[in-house]
């Protein structure tokens, strides 16, 4: 969960730091008032892009920075480990993007250096938005997909199928390749293998041309580091501190006999003097390791010349290398027996193809299962949002292998009794697609591992009791994930773990956005709530809004 935001010259927000807690946090204020910048910052953490509009007016720059509690969840540090991206520390990650007027702008994770790729594909990890467009997803099929897919909990066979999938159109790919490929003369042939010799001189390796350089960068210094080496030694043994230590230690120990308060100092010299020895002792090492074999040092400059030669012609690393070698070895080999070549090619797709279809029967088997189970929470959810009599089918059928599965998918609704079910895009108005969309995301709170959800008045088009029920199912939903709701709904905010209140502020010179919580102040959320009822003087609104508090 986010733990601390703070946010600096964003939009019409000045600064504004705030401490937030887990559950239901709901953002009220005044139409216009601008409780978009709290939506913006969040949309900024996740790696949305933005114009440099963002910026407030007369800053050069906008910041805003996010702690989030993450514990001990070994996912975030697996995912910065393949982002290549500092792991988290004390259970923390650290998330700042500024955006400036006139310059790149900056993210940094965990105190790295990030991009915004990096922090979309973490994004995607922590935070779920869910605005007004949002219930337009769930007329896309691949939105159902997913919602289906996770219910029937199918990441890992799903995993499994799409590297098939991607290994066979990689196959087809090459017999393409092979096929369409012009024939080259016998002199270029020879040169793309003496290339490929070159090449295959070296392990192409991350780790080994890194150890490559580091092993050539000591060879070129090696008398330089040998002199050092023995400086060090002079210095740690007895020419230096090893003579006088003991006159050092025997003074800290006489001391320590006459002044018991300094026996620790004589204690920190005591391993100061073991850990002086396991140093000079680890440095001689080090001198006796020099390798200063002309023979060995001569084929490591071989090596290293090899591969500076390689990374001037090809790319700055061992992975643009290893692409351009993998590219010149296909093109000699489509120059061998092409038709031998792509019958086997053909063979690998077959094996491949039926690899998937046995893949994608077991994926089906499961969302078929998975899709009555979801329909009938769905309904009976549905059903506490005020459609009494409204129908929800999850439709799965077979169709043709693709990078998903096998399967077409198609939600069908009807809002009341004696209507035919039709596929959701066809019949459902903005405000019953709001509270479809609500109902699957409630039902799939248990297996959705996102921790922070924000809702954008996902209450629209709803209101009295409904709109009472919407807000007891977003507080359900904060037991198990922080979520933040922009409403103007007073039934919703009343419910609120936390709440907090935007007001915008204006002179003659500048305007100016504030958010501040209100939920450990009885009276101001009271007035808060009666002006959301219409009128924040009149005594029926105020007693009303004490009434939804109380049975909050």
């Amino acid at each position: 969960m986010i733990r601390r935001l703070a946010i600096r010259d964003l939009a019409l927000m000045d600064r504004t730091e705030l401490e937030l807690g887990p559950g239901f946090t709901v953002v009220t204020g005044e139409t216009g008032a601008g409780k978009s910048v709290l939506l913006g910052a969040f949309s900024l953490l996740a790696g949305n892009r933005v114009t440099k509009t963002v910026v407030r007016k007369g800053a050069e720059e906008c910041t805003v920075e996010a702690e989030l509690e993450v514990g001990k969840n070994a996912d975030y540090n697996k995912i910065l480990e393949e982002l290549d991206l500092p792991k988290c520390e004390d259970g923390l990650l650290i998330i700042k993007r500024s955006v400036h007027v006139t310059k790149a702008g900056r993210i940094s994770i965990n105190g790295g250096a990030a991009t915004l790729a990096q922090l979309q594909k973490l994004g995607e990890s922590w935070i779920d938005f869910h605005g007004p467009g949002e219930p337009q997803k769930l007329m896309r099929a691949e939105t159902q997909l997913e919602m289906l897919d996770l219910h029937a909990g199918l990441a890992a066979p799903l995993q499994v199928y799409r590297k098939e999938w991607k290994r066979r159109l990689e196959l087809l790919n090459q017999i393409t390749e092979i096929s369409s490929a012009e024939k080259i003369s016998e002199d270029e042939a020879a040169f793309l293998r003496a290339q490929l010799e070159k090449m295959d001189v070296l392990d192409l390796s991350d780790e080994a041309i890194q150890k490559l350089e580091r092993d050539h960068l000591r060879s070129s210094r090696i008398q330089e580091l040998a002199a050092l080496y023995a400086q060090l030694e002079a210095g740690l043994g007895s020419d230096g501190l090893a003579e006088t230590f003991p006159k050092i230690l025997k003074a800290a120990q006489d001391a320590a006999r006459i002044d018991p308060e300094s026996a620790a100092l004589f204690e920190r010299i005591e391993s100061l003097a073991a850990e002086i020895d396991d140093v000079r002792a680890d440095y001689n090492r080090l001198a006796r390791g020099l390798n200063t074999d002309e023979e060995s040092v001569g084929e490591l400059d071989t090596k290293m010349n090899f591969w500076l030669e390689l990374r001037r012609k090809y790319g700055p690393d061992a992975e643009s290398v290893r692409t351009k070698r993998n590219s010149l070895r296909a093109r000699l080999l489509s120059q061998g027996d092409v038709e031998a070549q792509v019958v086997k090619l053909k063979t690998e797709v077959a094996k491949s193809e039926g690899e998937l279809k046995k893949q994608a029967t077991v994926l089906h088997a499961a969302r078929f299962k998975a899709a009555d189970k979801l329909a009938s929470a769905a309904r009976k959810m549905l059903g506490s949002l005020g459609f009494k009599k409204a129908e929800l089918k999850i439709e799965v059928v077979q169709a043709e292998l693709g990078p998903m599965g096998s399967d077409a998918i198609q939600f069908l609704f009807c809002a009341n009794a004696g209507q035919d079910l039709l596929p959701l895009n066809q019949i459902a108005s903005s405000g019953e697609a709001a509270r479809v969309m609500l109902a699957l995301k409630t039902v799939l709170a248990s297996v959705d591992e996102t921790p922070v959800l924000v809702f954008d008045e996902v209450d629209a088009n709803v209101g009295g009791e409904i709109g009472a029920q919407v807000g007891r199912e977003l507080a359900a939903l904060g037991k198990k994930h922080q979520v933040f709701c922009v409403t103007h709904l007073p039934q919703v905010a009343a419910l609120g773990h936390a709440h907090y209140v935007v007001t915008k502020t204006q002179d003659e010179k500048s305007t100016n956005v504030e958010i501040g919580p209100v939920h450990a102040k009885r009276k101001e959320r009271e007035s808060e709530i009666a002006r959301m009822l219409g009128d924040r003087t009149s005594k029926v609104a105020l007693t009303h809004a004490r009434e939804l508090l109380e049975g909050a």
